[in-house]
């Protein structure tokens, strides 16, 4: 049974205290507003902010919605003309440290809500605060200090931990979330779509290990390819951050960081998914159909390799071949293990190159093959990006002329950000990682483009109502829109390094601003963080675990008026087309690869805080 959200902080609280270090993050602090006193004196969810904290010696904002278009009323009768001050205090009220004046109001273009900014980046004090406005109420808590997100860091990161296969998830170390073994995938069977002269149809294989890609609990090539991309490239990029943080999980390799032994986790059942035969990769390991909502250890239906792949072979190759520069770091760790890495992206590579364009097509396997394969597709029609990306990777792991012309033959005009059928922009980010390996013009034609989408967003924010680039194009609101925004702020920070303008930055932080909670909705959208977050996240261990509060640390995939769960959303609006229901799986799962840019953001803003 679902309890009150006053009683689950509660709990969240404890389980903080209970469970080893990283666990809960910043959650623990009840909403529950104390009986409502004068002039204004309760809990305002007109109020949004980012609920978890802000740096001393950076911009802290916070927005006042002032009419009621599907958000929340002040409460006051304010029509968002007059003039109002607000300050900030101690969470009891008693003390005021901050005073300020709303900024004019302005519409938000996506919602037409009416907002207003409250700026106190002047405000350097360390130590818990909330935003009070008289006649309309006091914000969420928060916290102001140097490391201010290190707790969300180790949060982010540890959920992974929570969702492995294959092995407990001990009490030591996952404190109420402990769970019993689920899916060894030692009986894993050969489906009819992936069989081979090596390999045929039933043939048994062991395939342990992974992550659950998301609120099901099947194992996807695909999407571990830009998953593992993008948190390699946090071992890559901020090395001593990854040596000091420390996740709160097993350790079985010495000597190298926690982040990267999470990885490698999922690293080795990747291995498992190539032929030895041919360097081909199997698209994934599922069940026929979904499972229902029950824990892992009691879900057994058989299991299957399906199809190999083009994008997922070349996917593996990438994640491998980036994996082995980074294990070179680390030459005492990992015995062997970065050779055999190279060895098989290699071969996957020589695999793909003679087919180019084997396409991961379900309804044509549904219809050939038995049992008929109905779990998630990752179903992509074209192969130019991952060439892109595993070539690049390659050729910076090995130097092999092998691999050059991918780099020399490759024309940059504009850079997106990627997403799990576009991972073009992943073997960029590794190109500016080693521009000694880039052609000079090439190297400035991904900075042009770097730069050029971060400066359209930056002209643009400042006419969205929540001050922050996720929230300038409607367009964005799609499946998986909070990963959009993560994406979205890893972008900026390469504009920043690449042009050495903090203006990129703040941006970047403004889009985390938006994930924890300066939105159109007033959510934190990562679970068991801050004080108002997601109960009820499409994730069949935390509906069906017993537990009240769901597996912390993830980012539920956020607003979309595409709704393609066929659930009723409380609105069609692009930016506020959010409901927390479990079954809301189109805005309410989680999923490995929309964590992964949220795990580089919060890295990368603790990694070059200002001081």
């Amino acid at each position: 049974m679902r309890r009150s959200m006053g009683f689950y902080r509660i709990l969240m609280g404890l389980a903080a205290l209970a469970a080893t270090s990283g666990v809960a993050g910043q959650s623990g602090t009840s909403p529950d507003a104390p009986a409502p006193l004068s002039y204004g004196k309760h809990l305002s969810q007109a109020i949004r902010l980012n609920q978890v904290g802000f740096y001393p010696d950076g911009p802290k904002r916070a927005v006042l919605v002032t009419i009621d278009t599907g958000g929340y009323q002040t409460g006051s009768g304010d029509t968002g003309t007059r003039d109002l001050v607000f300050y900030i205090c101690s969470p009891d009220l008693k003390d005021r440290a901050y005073k300020g004046s709303l900024d004019l109001p302005q519409t938000d273009p996506i919602s037409t809500q009416k907002t207003r900014l409250a700026d106190f980046s002047a405000f350097k004090d360390t130590g818990n605060f909330v935003l009070w406005i008289p006649g309309i109420g006091y914000s969420y808590p928060f916290h102001i200090g140097y490391g201010a997100f290190g707790p969300l860091a180790l949060t982010v990161a540890k959920a992974y931990y929570y969702q492995r296969a294959s092995m407990p998830i001990s009490m030591a170390y996952a404190g109420p979330w402990s769970r019993p073994e689920g899916h060894p995938d030692d009986h894993v069977l050969v489906h009819g779509s992936a069989a081979s002269a090596g390999r045929p149809a039933g043939s048994v294989l062991s395939c342990p290990g992974g992550w659950y890609d998301a609120g099901d609990y099947n194992k996807y090539i695909v999407n571990s390819g830009i998953t593992m991309g993008t948190l390699l490239s946090v071992c890559e990029d901020f090395p001593d951050l990854a040596a000091k943080l420390k996740t709160g999980i097993p350790l079985t390799d010495q000597g190298i960081p926690d982040l990267l032994e999470e990885i490698l986790y999922n690293l080795r059942w990747m291995l498992t998914m190539q032929d030895p035969g041919d360097g081909g990769v199997y698209h994934k390991l599922t069940n026929a159909q979904f499972d229902p909502f029950i824990m892992p250890a009691e879900a057994r239906t058989t299991r299957y390799v399906v199809a190999k792949g083009t994008c997922a072979t070349l996917d593996f190759a990438a994640v491998m071949a980036q994996a082995a520069r980074v294990l070179d770091k680390y030459p005492g760790a990992c015995p062997g293990l970065k050779d055999s890495c190279l060895q098989a992206a290699a071969k996957a590579w020589t695999w793909a190159v003679a087919h180019p364009q084997v396409y991961y097509d379900q309804t044509g396997i549904s219809q050939q093959y038995t049992p008929a394969i109905g779990t998630g597709a990752y179903g992509d029609r074209q192969s130019a990006d991952e060439f892109v990306w595993a070539g690049i990777e390659l050729y910076l792991s090995t130097g092999s002329l092998q691999y050059k012309p991918v780099v020399d033959t490759l024309h940059v005009d504009a850079v997106g950000i990627p997403s799990w059928s576009d991972v073009r922009t992943l073997g960029l980010y590794s190109l500016l990682r080693v521009p000694s390996a880039v052609p000079p013009a090439l190297l400035a034609s991904i900075k042009r483009g770097i730069l050029a989408q971060a400066g359209r967003w930056a002209s643009a924010v400042a006419q969205t109502g929540y001050h922050a680039v996720m929230g300038e194009n409607p367009r964005e609101y799609v499946w998986g829109s909070n990963a959009v925004a993560a994406n979205q702020g890893v972008l900026l920070l390469e504009a920043w390094k690449i042009s050495g303008d903090r203006a990129y930055y703040w941006l970047a932080l403004d889009n985390l601003d938006y994930l924890l909670g300066r939105n159109a909705t007033g959510y934190c959208f990562i679970t068991g963080v801050g004080s108002h977050s997601p109960l009820h996240p499409h994730h069949r261990i935390s509906e069906a675990d017993g537990i009240i509060a769901p597996v912390p640390g993830w980012l539920v995939g956020g607003p979309n008026p595409g709704r393609q769960d066929g659930c009723v959303y409380p609105t069609a609006i692009p930016n506020q087309a959010y409901t927390d229901l479990t079954p809301a799986y189109a805005c309410n799962e989680i999923a490995i690869n929309w964590n992964a840019p949220l795990v580089y953001l919060v890295w990368a803003l603790e990694a070059d805080q200002p001081r």
